[in-house]
């Protein structure tokens, strides 16, 4: 069983700054990509920024240049610092993680629980 668990969300106001931690444990044989989705209300999830074993990253336009992604491969640990927050950053984010509980099987994604992050003065 693979659980992801998040931490970091909260209340912020604009400008501000947060930082999302997100770590993956369990029976884990090996990981490929890590990432962060979100969801605000009556929207379709969307992929805020995503990173590869080997530091690859990719970021949605919106938040270029203000969310920086890494990981710690030792910790299958995930990180997302959120800078210069804007209140249409408001949304409920995702981690997800593409991986393997075993070296013959397919790879799969596996999500937490989401965490709320509410940009208001």
């Amino acid at each position: 069983q693979v659980q992801l668990v998040e931490s970091g969300g909260g209340l912020v106001q604009p400008g501000g700054s947060l930082r999302l931690s997100c770590a993956a444990s369990g029976t884990i044989f090996s990981i490929n990509a890590m990432g962060w989705y979100r969801q605000a209300p009556g929207k379709q999830r969307e992929l805020v920024a995503r990173i590869t074993t080997l530091g690859i990253k990719n970021y949605a336009d919106s938040v270029k240049g203000r969310f920086t992604i890494s990981r710690d491969n030792a910790k299958n640990t995930v990180y997302l610092v959120m800078n210069s927050l804007k209140p249409e950053d408001t949304a409920v984010y995702y981690c997800y993680a593409s991986l393997r509980t075993g070296r013959y099987d397919s790879w799969d994604d596996y999500w937490g629980q989401g965490t709320q992050v509410t940009v208001s003065s």
